[in-house]
């Protein structure tokens, strides 16, 4: 047991880290913005323009993920430092001080794994693309559980996710997605989980219950802001339209409102069936080209540096970064990081977050 002088030497360790993380986040200044928002939503003709006052109801949300687990644990430091003073007059309350403590390291911890997000880019939004690899409805239905696995990770973070594209697959799941999350550090986050995701289990889809191995690939890159100026040659594009498919309105398969763009120098493709209106989709289309392009060239940078460290690493669909067996035993493990764990369930449900932290504290380090 820690006694009570080593407490507060722990308490004053506990408030620096809480200051730096204070800068770092720049804490005041998203509290002013979150006044600015709030007043901006007061106005009575806020919601005429749907579109933007949505725009403005997320930059709230991402403000406020930010702002409000911050001052949740400043108040309890606070608290905290009044139960050592109650610690100080009775030994009773050391026990309970030490807990507390404990818990705050913690929530610290949680908390500081942020400061770790300080790309470029990284707290931008994300376009996030799954795409089943060979294998056919094995893989398609691995896909699916994937899109799953990511929509309630953003949903535990109070993140907002779009569908902008949807291949479903010939018989279940899905050939190809593409969402779009919009949240306060939303690439930052993310950014780690590209790559080769493989799943081990008896297939559903097998009437001798047989164990497959399925593969489908992550692709993660950030949402530009407006001020990131990327020049593109439209001569070097060729446009397909066709007609949206899966669940939607009465647009859905009836007009050929949907987007293919694709880069003919890089052969980079981009799809977009999100909106009702061809216009809206092909600038939605342009913008996720343009954020793929902007990523395309960073990584050619990072692979250069690394060569010139004699560094290998592997793309593609050799670049396996995470295995899911659900038989003959139950274990999800980083083969980055080597974290693993048996919740096998959970992680599906979009508990992953011991994984990403992993991965960003072993790229500070």
């Amino acid at each position: 047991m820690l006694t009570l002088e080593e407490l507060r030497q722990e308490e004053t360790l506990l408030r620096e880290r809480l200051e730096h993380l204070r800068t770092f986040l720049k804490i005041a200044e998203l509290q002013e913005k979150i006044t600015g928002l709030e007043a901006t939503m007061a106005a009575p003709d806020f919601w005429n323009d749907k579109e933007s006052a949505q725009n403005t109801v997320n930059s709230l949300s991402g403000c406020r993920n930010v702002v409000e687990p911050f001052r949740k644990l400043e108040k309890e430091v606070d608290d905290f430092s009044v139960g050592l003073e109650l610690a100080a007059e009775d030994a009773d309350f050391l026990a309970e001080s030490e807990e507390v403590f404990q818990r705050l390291q913690r929530s610290m911890d949680k908390l500081e794994v942020v400061s770790f997000l300080s790309g470029k880019f990284d707290r931008c939004g994300a376009y996030l693309s799954i795409h089943a690899g060979a294998g056919g409805t094995e893989s398609c239905d691995w896909a699916n559980m994937l899109l799953r696995m990511y929509r309630r990770f953003a949903e535990r973070r109070g993140w907002k996710d779009a569908l902008m594209d949807f291949q479903p697959g010939d018989e279940a799941g899905i050939k190809s997605v593409t969402l779009l999350i919009s949240g306060e550090f939303a690439y930052g986050y993310l950014k780690s989980e590209g790559g080769v995701h493989r799943l081990v289990r008896i297939s559903p889809f097998d009437s001798n219950a047989r164990r497959h191995t399925s593969f489908s690939s992550v692709e993660v890159f950030p949402e530009l802001n407006d001020d990131i100026d990327i020049e593109i040659d439209e001569s070097q594009l060729r446009i397909d339209t066709y007609r949206s498919s899966g669940a939607g309105g009465q647009h859905v398969n009836t007009t050929d409102s949907a987007i293919r763009i694709t880069h003919l120098p890089t052969g980079t493709v981009v799809c977009c069936q999100n909106e009702r209106s061809q216009h809206k989709n092909k600038a939605a289309a342009l913008k996720m080209l343009k954020a793929k392009l902007y990523e395309l060239e960073e990584s050619k940078r990072r692979d250069e540096a690394n060569a010139m460290r004699n560094e290998q690493k592997e793309n593609g669909w050799s670049s396996q970064i995470r295995s899911y067996v659900l038989q003959p035993y139950q274990m999800v493990k980083d083969l980055r990081t080597e974290v693993q764990t048996s919740d096998t369930a959970g992680v599906l449900d979009g508990d992953i977050e011991q994984f990403i932290e992993a991965c960003l504290k072993t790229r500070k380090s």
